[in-house]
């Protein structure tokens, strides 16, 4: 890689030891990717934040770092274990409690903005078009790069932290300007958001580091995309993907209704459920709508918990929405989401309920509970009266 004076003189420790840290994450990972050099970003997203999923040395890592370091541009993080402003009502444990906030105490020592949300396309302005930012949480990435028309490496929590503290990340190219090696020609008539989910997860597991194309005889909306990128990015490293037919060079593969019906049989694996969960990645202000406008004058008749960002659910209150959700008898959930929350305990469940893709493969491989896929027009149908 090619770096200008200042980096070498930053990865020498001219800077001082986190700066000098977080050089040699973006060389090591620059390396390992084939970059060409770093260049500058605007804003950072942050994964790494659930105790859940980084532990005790993550945490005790945030805490040294966070001793000197601070983020140079905008910097947004992911969902952490639990709603804060809920916490007391749930039995997690003192070690849980204690060593999320220190987590989250050390990412505000370094000046991030407190989003705790996996969707930041859904809660903040979204940047000019080729704009090049640096996110970790997977979906958020996949959306950047193919629906906000923006660019980012699909970065790791490390290299992220890293592109936060000094405002820039590795660039190559090569990587930036790949045509599709695959079109997938879809098959399914009417998907739904699940469909839309599996198309993604298909993707992910078939694609390569080259975005996917996927040729569609729909053009799908904003939601069924958000879908696309849950699902893709659950499966795979593939970064980007674009709607159409592909080059003449793309290996064309069908996804069509037996190709779902593997996925069906891969991540759900039950046909009942004790409690429901909505939102992996978080709910924005569109869905929580369309679920306010879906459960008018309906109850659940089991547990629901519906996941989304602290600023959708302020605007979503606002405007009436969550009033008739919560009338209807679920709970809605800020700072935290579906995937690996203790919130939703083996031990107390057996099987969830969920419309997600995402959401399914963590919650069987992970919180290792059982798993009943149904859309959200299923589940309004069938566990509400």
């Amino acid at each position: 890689m090619q770096l200008s004076r200042q980096e070498e003189a930053a990865l020498a420790g001219e800077e001082g030891y986190a700066i000098q840290l977080a050089y040699r994450v973006l060389l090591a990972t620059g390396k390992a990717t084939n970059a060409d050099r770093l260049e500058p970003v605007s804003w950072a997203h942050l994964s790494g934040v659930n105790y859940n999923t980084i532990g005790d040395a993550g945490e005790s890592f945030l805490a040294e770092i966070s001793a000197k370091a601070r983020v140079k541009i905008k910097t947004t993080v992911n969902p952490m274990g639990y709603d804060i402003d809920s916490v007391s009502k749930y039995d997690l444990g003192e070690k849980f409690v204690q060593k999320q906030e220190s987590i989250r105490e050390s990412y505000l020592r370094m000046g991030i903005t407190p989003l705790f949300s996996c969707v930041p396309y859904d809660v903040l302005d979204m940047p000019a078009s080729k704009t090049r930012v640096a996110f970790a949480e997977s979906n958020a990435a996949i959306f950047a790069n193919s629906v906000a028309d923006l660019e980012t490496n699909k970065e790791s929590a490390f290299s992220a932290l890293a592109s936060a503290i000094t405002g820039k990340s590795p660039y190559s190219e090569s990587a930036v300007n790949q045509e599709p090696e695959i079109t997938l020609r879809v098959k399914i008539k009417d998907p739904n958001e699940i469909a839309y989910g599996m198309l993604g997860y298909f993707a992910g597991k078939t694609g390569t580091s080259a975005p996917v194309a996927l040729s569609c005889s729909n053009t799908p909306d904003r939601r069924q995309c958000k879908a696309i990128c849950g699902g893709m990015g659950t499966s795979g490293t593939c970064s980007k993907f674009v709607l159409g037919q592909g080059g003449s060079e793309s290996e064309k593969i069908d996804f069509g209704p037996e190709e779902m019906s593997t996925i069906k049989d891969e991540l759900s694996t039950t046909e009942q459920g004790d409690i429901i969960t909505l939102g992996s990645p978080q709910l924005g202000l569109e869905e929580i709508s369309l679920l306010s406008a879906m459960l008018k004058g309906r109850s659940f008749k089991k547990r629901c918990m519906v996941f989304t960002p602290r600023i959708i659910r302020d605007k979503a209150r606002r405007l009436g929405y969550t009033a008739g959700i919560e009338a209807a008898g679920a709970e809605i959930l800020v700072d935290c989401c579906t995937c690996l929350t203790p919130l939703i305990n083996k031990d107390e469940v057996d099987a969830v309920i969920t419309n997600s893709i995402k959401g399914a493969y963590y919650l069987k491989n992970s919180t290792r509970v059982q798993v009943n896929l149904k859309s959200l027009s299923e589940i309004v149908k069938e566990v509400t009266v």
